[in-house]
């Protein structure tokens, strides 16, 4: 577990000469918004950024040689509940809104009291925020967590490296830990050297097993100039639904066939639909055909100018007798299941078709997943794999030990028994679509990429649609 920052220190004090900004984030998108916009802007001074929906993320500071000169003792991180304490205490001109997934009537709500109080509330858009690479560049973002983004990338980038070409993935940042500028993941060592929650590992374990190296970090400009020295080809991998940090040449979007409607009420996912070049409607098989209709409708109406997938999901066991006719308890992926607002997600549904019951984990959770329940309590019957510090990864491993039931199935990416014990029997969850992408990656090929797998985008194609 890496050590965590703490010992705020405020800018109070400044001059007034400036406008006065608070960031409001979750470990991600807010510094990517400073380093690009605020950074070297002296005309505007950043008096703290607010923490929500990862816990432990707060009360750090953003480190000095981030940054940057203008802020000596770095910049403040507190828990947004603090906010209006903060607007009145740091004198605030503006409110820049810098994190995804949430529906646009909390996203209202925050606007409101900001603007109650006297205060601008404002957002960043791609054309302030987005990066310029000198190698093409695939997008892979989403209208929701948990529409399975990880999956379509893997795809994408075992098809691209199959065809000859050295591709690499950038995953939207977890800073989560220490603010390290660059991070470069291409093995397991690497993971287990530089995470330290079991998020970061569920997205970066299964693509450097795939053989990807995977580049993250909180500075991307200069993560993108590292990558770039190394690919022909970088798929972005988009982190729950924000838009990505890097300009694509192609922007794939996923929409979830069991949240119908979704695409048009949760910020910024509407966002990332409308700007599509092609758009995977995802677990069609699982959603019903008035879902489908609901979503295609919506497609029609925001951009029917995008190319349209369905992809059935496909999901297998490892040992599928050991949940046959038993009583089972589900661990499923975190993210999609709490502020994706996900009841479960493909551990319960494979469960479902063979268990005789899943177990609810409610009454034998302790510590910190106590909580989880209670501020989420839409989930079902399910566990979320909540790993966010080591404390929390002892309250999941004690509340597994303490659960009723004949097998524990594991439906997290990571390969949990390698970070905590289970002594029930286990049973690994893996999680597909069945969509073939290869006409598209070679289509992507021919338009973007120079033969031979040189570097460089081909002369004289106009504009990102393929």
């Amino acid at each position: 577990m890496k050590k965590r920052g703490s010992g705020v220190k405020s800018n109070k004090g400044r001059s007034k000469e400036s406008i006065r900004v608070i960031i409001l984030g979750a470990g991600g998108r807010d510094f990517h918004n400073f380093n690009t916009y605020f950074r070297r802007r002296p005309s505007c001074r950043v008096m703290a950024f607010t923490a929500t929906q990862i816990p432990y993320i707060a009360n750090r500071i953003y480190p000095p040689h981030l940054a940057g000169p203008h802020y000596p003792r770095g910049i403040p991180i507190y828990p947004e509940e603090e906010l209006p304490r903060l607007l009145s205490e740091y004198l605030v001109d503006q409110v820049i809104f810098s994190y995804s997934d949430v529906s646009h009537e909390a996203l209202m709500d925050k606007a409101s009291l900001v603007l109650s109080k006297g205060q601008d509330f404002v957002f960043l858009g791609p054309k302030e925020t987005m990066l310029d690479s000198q190698v093409p560049v695939i997008s892979v973002c989403a209208v929701r967590t948990g529409c399975g983004k990880s999956v379509i990338t893997r795809k994408l980038a075992s098809l691209l490296k199959r065809k000859g070409l050295r591709v690499s993935v950038i995953r939207h940042p977890m800073a989560y830990c220490e603010f390290k500028p660059v991070l470069r993941f291409s093995t397991r060592r690497d993971v287990e050297k530089e995470t330290c929650t079991l998020e970061e590992r569920e997205e970066f374990e299964p693509l450097v097993e795939a053989g990807i190296t995977v580049y993250a970090g909180v500075d991307y400009e200069r993560v993108l100039r590292v990558a770039e020295r190394e690919s022909e080809v970088i798929v972005w991998d988009g982190g729950n639904n924000d838009v990505p940090f890097i300009k694509p040449d192609w922007e794939i979007v996923l929409v979830d066939a069991l949240r119908p409607g979704h695409e048009k009420l949760y910020y910024p996912g509407e966002v990332n639909l409308r700007r599509a070049d092609l758009l995977i409607i995802t677990k069609v098989n699982e959603g019903s055909e008035e879902s489908l209709r609901k979503i295609r409708k919506n497609i029609t109406l925001l951009n029917p100018g995008a190319e349209v997938l369905e992809a059935p999901s496909v999901t297998r066991l490892d040992h599928p007798e050991r949940i046959a006719d038993k009583r089972v308890l589900v661990i499923e992926d975190g993210p999609t299941i709490t502020h994706g607002g996900m009841a479960d997600g493909a551990g319960a549904s494979a469960s479902r078709k063979l268990a005789r019951e899943l177990v609810d984990p409610r009454s034998y959770a302790v510590g910190s997943l106590r909580e989880v329940y209670k501020d989420y309590p839409h989930i079902g019957r399910v566990l979320p794999a909540m790993g966010y510090s080591e404390e929390q990864i002892k309250d999941l491993e004690n509340t597994i030990r303490r659960s009723v039931c004949d097998a524990v199935v594991v439906a997290t990416p990571t390969d949990l028994e390698k970070k905590i014990r289970i002594d029930q029997p286990t049973v690994r969850v893996s999680y597909d679509f069945n969509v073939d992408l290869l006409p598209l990656i070679d289509r992507f090929i021919h338009k973007r990429v120079t033969p031979q797998g040189q570097d460089g985008i081909v002369e004289g194609d106009e504009g990102p649609r393929l």
